[in-house]
Order: structure tokens, then sequence, then C-alpha cells
């Protein structure tokens, strides 16, 4: 996860409608993420060849009232995965912007078989593109407040909709350990893949960076917020 300070008028026209703009310390962020997936499934079924794969998405961070109290979530600008048939599922169930690349990942280990890195790899217009991160040590709990709980712990997706209305989509997983990064690096053509206003800031070194222990998921069905 490297995560980049913005300028929220740059994400004003991405808020779903039902949202406003989540902050920590009074900072707008978007994050690179890279993800694992592995045994995924759509309800209880699995499509063979198509359960385990990379995934690298440009996020952000919104929150909704609802019934007196804060939901705090994000809303996806694009993923990128390998596969077309994963992506046509996502846009079909929840009209996020998905786009099927060519990628690969490599997990690296250091001698006592800890983590010590992992990268993600793929290929936009001809170009290789990646996403790198180098850690030491063992992952620790998030601390209250920190800004690895605030990145980590958002537990529900919002989606705009082609008439403007908005996706509220519920996702489970327990609490993350997280390893703090000694390095890390985003090597694409932000411009092209993203746009103008979010290369300004995808162009300059993150405000952070850790890596995140993952677990098992449920990303639950949507729900149109009224």
């Amino acid at each position: 996860m490297l995560n980049y300070e913005i300028d929220p008028v740059v994400l004003a026209p991405f808020v779903p409608k039902g949202t406003e703009l989540d902050q920590w310390s009074g900072k707008t962020f978007v994050s690179v993420v890279g993800f694992l997936f592995q045994n995924a499934k759509l309800g209880r079924f699995s499509v063979p060849f198509h359960r385990n794969f990379e995934e690298v998405n440009l996020r952000f961070y919104v929150r909704r009232l609802s019934e007196g109290e804060w939901r705090r979530g994000v809303v996806f600008i694009k993923e990128l995965v390998p596969r077309r048939a994963i992506a046509w599922t996502a846009r079909r169930f929840y009209n996020e912007n998905y786009l099927a690349l060519p990628m690969s990942h490599e997990i690296r280990v250091d001698a006592e078989g800890g983590i010590s890195g992992i990268s993600y790899d793929w290929t936009f217009k001809g170009r290789a593109s990646r996403l790198q991160l180098m850690v030491a040590g063992d992952p620790a709990t998030a601390g209250a407040d920190s800004q690895e709980e605030f990145i980590t712990e958002h537990y529900w997706g919002y989606a705009r909709q082609p008439d403007g209305g908005t996706l509220e989509y519920q996702v489970e997983h327990p609490k993350w350990r997280v390893w703090a990064a000694q390095s890390a690096r985003l090597e694409c053509d932000a411009k092209a893949l993203y746009g103008d206003g979010f290369a300004a800031a995808l162009e300059r070194p993150p405000h952070s960076a850790f890596l995140a222990e993952g677990s098992a998921v449920t990303v639950r069905k949507g729900k149109r917020v009224e």
C-alpha cells in the first residue's frame, strides 16, 4: 500500500452521491494497492484458472453517515487485473472500473523464510510498470488512530452507478497486521493510466508505504444508497 497526499479538488468529481471525503489528520489520500487474490469465488462458485490472480488498484477514502454512525469506505478509480473475465464480472456486478492487462508478481523471502519484499508488474500500452515494496522484521497491529489503521480499516465500498446513484457493499475481514516499508516505489505512466490530476500526486514519493498481512475476505452483495 503506497499512500499519496492529494488535493481534494482532484477527487471531488469522483465522490459517490451520499458520501463525503474521509481524511486522516486533515489530509486527503489516494493509495496504490497491490493485492494477491487466492481461491477467489463468486458466491459458492469458483472458475478454473480464475481463482488466484493479482490486482493493483488506485483508491481513495470516503465515509457515509448511516443510522447515526459513520461507515468508512473506499472508492476505486481504476483496478488492474490479469484476466478479462475477472474484469467483466466486476464491471457487471459492481460497476467498478476494471481493466485487464498482462500482470505478474514476486514475493521475496529472507534467510529465515520471512517476507522481505513484494512486487507487482504489469504492462500498459507497451510500457513495463511496477509497484514494489521492501520490508524487514515482523508485522505488528496498527496503532489506534494511526495512518496504517486509517488506510487498512475501511470496511465498505462505494461505486457510482451509470444513473448517478451509489452502490454500497460491505467488506469483511479481521484487522490486518502491517510491516512498515523500508523502501517503496511506483513505476508507471501515471498520466496515461489515471489522468493528469492523479499524475501530479503519484509522481512524487509516497507519503507512507506499508505491507498488510492479508486474510480471508468476504465482499457482500451491493445495495443502492437511498
